[in-house]
């Protein structure tokens, strides 16, 4: 028997069919990135292209995109009620209407819109301060009645006669869906593109410290040199703080999702409940994508519990009854990090040199290009951005919390 390969990437031939490179790890580098998921690889992305800064190594211990970027249901949307959320994640849709040209890739993104449901009149009197809200913050968000939601979306079911009767709705025209895969695929092209060094089966163990100042970190493929070090691990970045010496405020949790046989196109939109907790929209090939909340339970484990998944479905087929002869083709789980209040950290960590991106919790994957944008800002300058001066870790001490926990109507 032969030992398996340290780099399995590493055998791919140089080939113009490829989209970057599969390097060997470099001795130093004046930053390195830890996490090659999507906001890993967008801080690399504008390091490069914002601040000249291509000396950079994105370390990822699996496979390029292959954690919570391969595993979300791709929604984007803006609608936030407090002013540091609305901010933020209006300029990351503002990136994402720009980036298809910007990065010469079709990622199928649709501006389909979304519809936030309200079931009970705290659901009305909610939604409607986060429509007046949004106006306020310059983001494009409307209140409909039943009637005017049904237009919209024509399969969803909103007769009075069912358990949680749908009394109106949020809905945000910009918004949509991308797809994931080819959204990495692109940011990865353009970072090779840029000198940037994308290393795959390459999982950090440690880091390499200088009293209270970090200068590299050890990892399975040896030791990396770094002026400069960037955590950008989701759900194991708590894992990572360990293992430099401090804790984050954030619990890592399963969360579900599943999709569909194919269908012929029937779901116009994206249809989010937080009453009866499911989202659903339909994908470009056809199938649907539903997702629920976060299993109660912590754990790094990418797979969740049944009576999630059952509660999901009576859901679904509650709001969309022409769902209900549809097959379950495939489940799977993410693995999501929340803070206290459920809004992101992003800026420096208590070690010089040493920044961090986490607690995006179900959140990060329509923040990609804003969450990207900020923490290169951060790690280049060393100092937050205006956008993201609100998120540091100091806010869990001052009490200057953004408390998106029902904020949005629902967390995703």
């Amino acid at each position: 028997m032969t030992a398996p390969e340290a780099n399995p990437a590493a055998r791919l031939p140089e080939h113009p069919d490829f989209l970057w490179r599969n390097p060997d790890p470099k001795h130093s580098y004046d930053v390195v990135i830890v996490g090659g998921g999507g906001h890993g690889l967008t801080t690399a992305y504008y390091l490069a292209k914002e601040h000249g800064i291509t000396n950079i190594a994105v370390l990822e211990k699996g496979w390029l995109a292959g954690g919570n970027m391969a595993r979300n249901t791709t929604i984007i949307r803006s609608n936030y009620l407090w002013d540091e959320s609305a901010a933020l994640y209006e300029k990351a849709l503002k990136l994402w209407e720009t980036w298809p040209e910007e990065l010469d890739y079709d990622f199928l993104f649709s501006q389909r819109g979304v519809l936030n449901l309200a079931h009970t009149l705290q659901d009305v009197r909610e939604s409607r301060r986060r429509v007046n809200a949004n106006w306020l913050n310059g983001v494009d968000s409307q209140w409909l009645e039943p009637e005017e939601v049904a237009k919209v979306c024509p399969i969803l079911n909103v007769s009075s006669d069912t358990r949680y009767p749908v009394l109106g709705a949020t809905y945000q025209p910009r918004a949509g869906i991308a797809k994931h895969d080819h959204v990495a695929w692109a940011l990865a092209r353009r970072c090779d593109q840029m000198g940037v060094d994308l290393i795959q089966g390459c999982e950090v163990t440690g880091f390499v410290k200088d009293g209270d100042r970090v200068v590299g970190v050890e990892t399975n493929r040896g030791r990396i040199n770094a002026g400069r070090v960037g955590l950008a691990a989701a759900g194991h970045s708590s894992v990572l703080a360990e293992l430099a010496g401090f804790r984050l405020p954030i619990q890592s949790h399963p969360l579900q999702a599943l999709v569909s046989e194919l269908h012929e196109p029937v779901h116009p939109t994206v249809v989010m409940s937080n009453h009866v907790h499911v989202y659903v929209s339909q994908a470009h090939k056809g199938e649907l994508v539903m997702g629920a909340g976060v299993d109660q339970y912590t754990g790094y484990g990418q797979r969740g519990s049944f009576h999630v998944i059952e509660h999901q479905m009576a859901a679904a087929v509650e709001l969309f009854p022409v769902f209900a002869r549809a097959h379950v083709l495939r489940t799977w789980g993410g693995v999501v990090d929340v803070t206290p209040d459920a809004s992101p950290v992003i800026g420096p960590a208590p070690l010089e040199n040493l920044f961090v991106t986490c607690g995006w919790g179900t959140g990060g994957f329509k923040a990609t290009p804003a969450a990207g944008y900020t923490f290169a800002h951060t790690i280049a300058t060393g100092a937050p951005h205006p956008l993201n001066a609100p998120y540091g870790l100091d806010r869990f001490t001052t009490g200057a919390l953004i408390d998106e926990h029902g904020a949005a109507a629902v967390a995703h």
